[in-house]
């Protein structure tokens, strides 16, 4: 009898699936991926329980489901209900959560600067960090991360407090992290921000400049700069997307762009998707074990 296929559900609250995700995960190996689009947080257990009652519990580790969307907080709620929808020991699939590729992205931007600080004989734990665009997926996972790791972490907002105070409550109510909000949305507030940082995460909308070469370089305390924008114009004045350590003119920091966090976040999406493959036993991958793995790869 011949092996069964590897099949990946791919879920989304969205119209539409993330081609990006779905190139991934064929070049990770699945045979069959099939997308779902507006699905709702309850239709999830259904979805899943569909899938782990179709095929012979010895088959279970040939199915998975990957979730996607732009809202980290309803992806972790979407992973959850794929959990508890299990019946263990004998039907269970593999679930991972990737919004936007955020969980991935973040990981690889956190592991990347960790392995900078590590090289100036510093600490991610007890540093200084500074995540513009702090509304958007890539931005909170990536504070939610740092504060996890023990950095003290202030999230800008490019509109003002409100939003980004309000992210700020949801992550602190939701993970037991200390997230402070701050107000990037003049030169006068960002300049005060980055006065005090050690690290400045840049992961605002593509194409869009954040701080400029002049501004960075008032930043007297800065060990790393990293800018996840590949669009043209940087995020991070000065910071080519190649960038991998390059000193920063006017600092004693070292800048990093999108495409060396860009490599760091592909391996690891890569190795994660090609677990739930054929994974004995089954795998349930959020951003801890996104970062995990991403820590790995940055170091190799």
């Amino acid at each position: 009898m011949s092996e069964p296929r590897s099949i990946l559900h791919f879920v989304t609250p969205l119209k539409n699936v993330s081609p990006f995700d779905v190139n991934m995960a064929s070049d990770a190996g699945f045979d069959v991926i099939v997308p779902y689009g507006d699905v709702d947080l309850k239709e999830v257990a259904g979805l899943v329980q569909d899938a782990i009652f179709s095929r012979a519990p010895q088959d279970g580790r040939r199915t998975a489901v990957l979730i996607g969307g732009r809202e980290p907080l309803l992806a972790i709620d979407m992973l959850d209900a794929a959990k508890n929808a299990m019946i263990p020991p004998h039907f269970q699939i593999s679930v991972m959560a990737d919004p936007s590729g955020a969980f991935t992205t973040a990981a690889g931007m956190i592991a990347v600067v960790e392995r900078h600080l590590r090289a100036k004989g510093a600490a991610l734990a007890g540093s200084r960090v500074a995540v513009f665009g702090g509304t958007g997926p890539v931005g909170k996972v990536a504070a939610l991360i740092a504060a996890q790791a023990g950095a003290k972490v202030t999230l800008v907002g490019y509109d003002g407090l409100q939003r980004v105070t309000a992210t700020c409550d949801q992550f602190g109510e939701r993970f037991g992290v200390a997230l402070k909000p701050a107000d990037g949305s003049e030169e006068a507030g960002r300049l005060k921000i980055i006065a005090d940082a050690q690290v400045i995460l840049a992961a605002g909308r593509a194409g869009t400049q954040i701080l400029s070469a002049a501004q960075l370089a008032t930043a007297a305390h800065l060990m790393v700069a990293l800018d996840v924008n590949a669009v043209p114009p940087a995020g991070l004045e000065g910071i080519d997307a190649f960038a991998d350590g390059t000193p920063l003119a006017g600092t004693d920091g070292v800048g990093v762009g999108a495409l060396a966090v860009g490599n760091v976040k592909f391996k690891t999406e890569h190795e994660l998707l090609a677990a739930m493959r054929d994974a004995e036993p089954r795998r349930y991958i959020g951003v801890g074990e996104a970062f995990e793995t991403a820590r790995r790869h940055a170091a190799a």
